[in-house]
């Protein structure tokens, strides 16, 4: 089988296509044929490093996320069947396996049920995002510890950066639920893409007082921020979170520290949730992916231009372009045609 490895740390040129056996599943586990692996931010930032030609103890197939079908069961594995349509999640995480190759093997709660309606584009493209949008979406003190359709009723989220792949997820996760979604964007292709999303209201924070149109829209602020870059957005969310509010960051933009307006924070009860979706609790990881299915079951999970998120593809023999290309800032879903 085709397979795009890295043996050390680097830059994309790191990474080559291969052949090499097709892996046998043990228990617990599943062999996935790959039809389509979606590219994030941490597939680059881990293929890069802490330090430039670090040398791995094993060769790593990168990419986290993935659609294909069920190829092969290992002995126990009752919940799926040969033949199965499915999408993945956490691939490469603390396993050398990821969705760059033709088959992967995993253990079976990664791979998960796609409904026949669901592409496999949407497939590949929930993983890392729509968990990610979950958990943050779940983080608020109070709020539903699982969402599902009303569980976010009457309640108004800022989500920043509308355009992005988490964003994009976190806005079709919080309609579904019900809540009123604020996001921001930087110009008006993106508010065209917000807004196919499902987003309400829509700010271009370069033409607008963004602040100022939050308070039009919710007076009392809002509970939740969905924060993509907290250096420069973190004034603009202590000033329009509601008391008792919750900040939720699932990356920054550049800065390794974040300086934190401490006495407003204290006045209004402020909570920081932050958030890497690997090292989510058990608990937290399957109400996500169990909500992310029902979501999908329903619909309410689509990509592509028309709903707001762009798709840009690229072939097996192309990871490191690909790679580039989400490290460059491309405004979309990049995906992989393993096929």
């Amino acid at each position: 089988m085709r397979s795009v490895v890295y043996e050390a740390n680097g830059p994309s040129s790191v990474l080559n296509l291969i052949e090499r056996a097709k892996p046998e599943p043990a228990a617990g586990e599943v062999r996935v044929r790959v039809l389509v692996s979606g590219v994030n931010p941490t597939d680059w930032k881990s293929r890069l490093g802490a330090v430039a030609g670090t040398r791995l103890a094993k060769a790593q197939v990168p990419n986290q996320d993935g659609a294909g079908i069920v190829d092969a069961l290992g002995d126990g594995v009752t919940t799926l069947a040969v033949g199965q349509r499915v999408w993945l999640w956490d691939a490469a995480f603390q396993w050398a396996d990821g969705t760059a190759q033709e088959f992967t093997v995993l253990p079976a709660r990664h791979v998960v049920a796609l409904p026949d309606a669901a592409s496999f584009d949407v497939g590949a493209s929930l993983g890392i995002p729509a968990l990610t949008a979950h958990r943050a979406l779940t983080s608020r003190e109070g709020g539903p510890a699982r969402l599902t359709p009303g569980s976010l009723a009457d309640t108004t989220i800022l989500i920043a950066g509308g355009a992005g792949a988490v964003s994009h997820a976190a806005i079709q996760l919080a309609v579904w639920a019900g809540a009123t979604v604020i996001t921001t964007v930087s110009g008006e292709a993106k508010a065209t893409l917000a807004r196919a999303a499902g987003a309400q209201h829509v700010i271009n924070y370069r033409e607008e007082d963004v602040a100022a149109r939050i308070r039009e829209i919710t007076p009392e602020g809002v509970p939740l921020v969905v924060e993509v870059n907290a250096t420069a957005n973190l004034s603009l969310d202590v000033d329009v979170l509601a008391p008792g509010g919750t900040i939720a960051i699932y990356t920054s933009e550049s800065a390794e520290f974040l300086p934190v307006p401490v006495r407003p924070s204290m006045v209004k009860n402020i909570r920081y949730q932050f958030i890497l979706t690997y090292t989510t609790s058990i608990e937290q990881k399957d109400a996500a992916v169990a909500a992310v299915s029902d979501a999908l079951a329903a619909g309410a999970l689509e990509v592509g231009e028309p709903s707001g998120l762009p798709l840009i593809r690229f072939g097996l023999g192309d990871v490191g372009a690909a790679h580039d290309a989400v490290q460059n800032d491309a405004v979309g879903k990049v995906l992989i045609d393993v096929e």
